[in-house]
């Protein structure tokens, strides 16, 4: 069952129809594994995935790395639930390597995210430092490609 949830993961709008077609499945075998999915937690959400430089709205992304002091007794965890409670952070992520947590921002403008660190995250007491990168333009997301690299004239680039 197993495939249902990358056939999901890659469009969401498959409905248990096609997927038992898809799978040569039962129908209620397939509703009952999706609502079990549900249940238990295992899918989490369905949701479109925009190109929002196609559209009119504004919006400024930006990735930030967080050193963090860990939590008596509770490691990470705390500080992550603390920061779930920002609607500015789209995405927290615990990390090994220089940092300990990363954090996706999106804000109206670089202004709105560069305080929003200054602000609420750098004067965090378990926070010791930040590294903000602005994300300049998306090629691909979460496995689906945004739009075909056009292609350079002055040559192309070794790989």
């Amino acid at each position: 069952m197993e495939t249902i949830l990358k056939l999901l993961e890659n469009d969401s709008r498959l409905t248990a129809a096609e997927l038992a077609s898809m799978l040569n499945l039962d129908e209620d075998s397939v509703r009952a594994a999706i609502a079990e999915y549900e249940k238990n937690g295992t899918i989490v959400a369905y949701k479109a995935l925009i190109d929002w430089d196609k559209t009119d709205r504004e919006i400024v992304s930006a990735v930030i790395e967080l050193k963090v002091t860990p939590q008596r007794d509770r490691g990470f965890d705390k500080i992550a639930e603390k920061l779930l409670n920002y609607p500015e952070i789209t995405s927290i992520c615990l990390m090994s390597g220089s940092y300990d947590i990363q954090l996706i921002i999106e804000g109206k403008t670089l202004r709105e995210v560069a305080q929003f660190v200054a602000m609420k995250l750098a004067p965090m007491e378990c926070i010791t430092a930040t590294s903000t990168s602005f994300v300049l333009k998306k090629y691909k997301d979460k496995g689906v490609i945004y739009q075909t690299p056009e292609e350079d004239e002055r040559g192309s680039c070794p790989v």
